[in-house]
């Protein structure tokens, strides 16, 4: 385990100084997740603070950008993605990220080795930009616990498709808007569509 301000984060992201206390009280009036994962891109309430103008504004230069949150309890690595954008990731409880490098990615295949990624904790309270070409997917709790992390993302990143590319290539992970995906046999994605294509073990906390 590592953390986010030692200097091997370096390469996936940085920590960014935003006072992120108001957020942190609005999401835990949010409903608990009794069981797995769940994602919204965008919530008004998350969208109705000063944070949100601050983000929009200043972190990704005047964007339009939605500013939502992946919450609940996660302990497996199940799948990474990457966007063409950073995304912003504000820890509301503490949690761990799994990072790994979309150059280590093999496009003749693909595939993607789970060896290569790295865990990083980060404390509540903490904002990080996870640049472009980091892999990530939904975060994992502290000992078990319900984990609940703010996502800032370009507005339209996740929604579904508007044009489906022929699925050759690359664009084979193209999963939905600006979210390229790769999964683990063992995540159940394949249903969904997902490409398998991590090699190794599916990692777990």
């Amino acid at each position: 385990m590592k953390k986010v301000t030692e200097p091997s984060f370096r390469p996936y992201g940085r920590v960014l100084s935003l006072d992120v206390n108001d957020f942190v009280k609005t999401i835990r009036l949010h409903d608990a997740v009794p069981q797995g994962t769940v994602y919204e891109p965008s919530v008004p309430a998350f969208e109705a603070l000063p944070l949100y103008t601050q983000l929009q504004d200043e972190v990704y230069g005047g964007l339009p950008v939605e500013f939502g949150h992946c919450s609940g309890f996660n302990t497996k690595l199940n799948a990474v993605e990457y966007h063409r954008s950073s995304e912003i990731d504000i820890a509301a409880t503490d949690l761990y990220l799994m990072l790994g490098k979309q150059q280590d990615i093999d496009y003749t295949t693909n595939q993607y080795e789970t060896d290569k990624m790295e865990i990083f904790y980060v404390p509540a309270g903490t904002a990080v930009e996870l640049y472009a070409t980091t892999l990530h997917f939904a975060p994992c709790g502290v000992d078990g616990k319900e984990f609940r992390c703010g996502v800032v993302l370009p507005k339209g990143t996740n929604e579904e498709l508007q044009v489906v590319p022929a699925k050759k290539g690359e664009n084979a992970l193209l999963f939905a808007r600006n979210k390229w995906l790769i999964a683990h046999q063992d995540s159940g994605l394949d249903k969904d569509g997902a490409v398998i294509g991590l090699v190794g073990k599916n990692l777990e906390i």
